[in-house]
């Protein structure tokens, strides 16, 4: 990935389950209280991303209806984020951006990882 030379700030769009906590079986009930298991890494991560200006957007296939038991879960484990998506369900996803004319090369980008590998050595 070429550096970026774009003085505004960079949009993260990551998802909760499997990358920023354990994730857990479908059998699990989304309106179930249970506390998050973080990943290693996924303060730290979160905290470089918001010092050097990112906005954090989490996105979950969790239901809408499950939001407040969602940010309840996120709050007691410590994850802060801009904006939280809902709804997402659990097929591919896919970020559709268009290319600055007066730029090389895109400015949209994928980082798939392993469930659970967390994003500790994610680089941004």
């Amino acid at each position: 990935m070429r550096a970026n030379t774009d003085p505004r700030p960079k949009t993260i769009f990551c998802d909760i389950d499997g990358t920023l906590v354990k994730h857990r079986p479908p059998s699990a009930s989304a309106a179930e209280d249970f506390d998050l298991e973080l990943l290693e890494g996924t303060i730290e991560k979160l905290d470089e991303w918001d010092r050097t200006g990112c906005n954090i957007i989490l996105v979950t296939g969790r239901r809408e209806s499950a939001r407040e038991q969602t940010e309840k879960q996120l709050a007691k484990a410590g994850i802060f984020y801009d904006q939280l998506i809902m709804g997402l369900g659990g097929g591919q996803r896919f970020l559709i951006n268009d290319r600055k004319p007066n730029r090389d090369g895109d400015y949209a980008h994928a980082v798939n990882l392993p469930r659970n590998q967390g994003v500790k050595d994610v680089k941004i």
